[in-house]
């Protein structure tokens, strides 16, 4: 081969370099956490993280691929809990996944600017995580559980299984900012369904089977349990 041609030659292949090079580098891969209470090998759990794992697969988005997942089970207490929250954030994800008003409030506590999606939260406006419905405003949005509304109709099941209860017991865990909502309407459809109410605050498991036996003492009883943050609060 002459001088000229290989020069030629050596050149464009020169100038392909980069372009190769681009080629070859990795695709970015994009971090998110995710902290969920409980523990890894609850079948409800596998079934939100399989789902949660499909859904970004069909966004285009794998695991392993161009995606890095950290997750966080958190089956003790809220001390535990806020540890896992601070450890997901310093980890810099683009977003978090929280599962439930406590890992939410443990990672409001932590970051106001790394977005956070929540799920399986039932008042986000009552308990600050949100400002309203529409528009949530800060780092934070996410999916409502289900509407307060649908406490009333758990009295209208119990006096429908059994027709002559006149008296329920409604258990809440005051630290729930949900309880109080769905407190407030059990309360508001009880007298029209000639239904006398009693109620249990509850903070551990002694407490909560001291009352309950108070309560059954009497006849024409029911229990209606709403919405709790965790077992392990009343192990607390």
């Amino acid at each position: 081969m002459r001088r000229r041609e290989f020069i030629a030659l050596l050149g464009g292949t020169a100038a392909t370099w980069p372009l190769v090079a681009r080629a070859q580098q990795p695709q970015r891969v994009r971090r998110i956490a995710v902290l969920i209470p409980g523990v890894a090998a609850d079948p409800e759990n596998q079934n939100r993280i399989a789902a949660l794992q499909q859904g970004l697969r069909e966004l285009g988005w794998t695991d392993g691929r161009n995606l890095a997942i950290d997750y966080r089970w958190v089956a003790s207490g809220a001390d535990d809990i806020r540890s896992a929250a601070a450890e997901l954030v310093a980890l810099a994800p683009e977003v978090i996944f929280a599962v439930g008003s406590p890992a939410m409030g443990a990672l409001q506590q932590v970051t106001r600017t790394v977005p956070i999606v929540f799920a399986v939260v039932i008042d986000p406006v009552g308990a600050g995580y949100v400002d309203n419905l529409a528009r949530p405003g800060g780092n934070v949005t996410g999916f409502l559980l289900f509407e307060f509304g649908i406490a009333g109709k758990w009295l209208e099941l119990l006096k429908q299984i059994a027709p002559t209860v006149t008296r329920a017991a409604v258990i809440r865990d005051p630290s729930a900012s949900g309880g109080i909502g769905q407190w407030a309407v059990i309360q508001a459809m009880a007298p029209s369904m000639g239904v006398e109410l009693s109620l249990i605050n509850i903070r551990d498991a002694g407490e909560i089977e001291h009352d309950i036996t108070a309560f059954a003492r009497l006849s024409n009883g029911g229990l209606i349990v709403t919405a709790n943050h965790w077992p392990l609060n009343i192990a607390n």
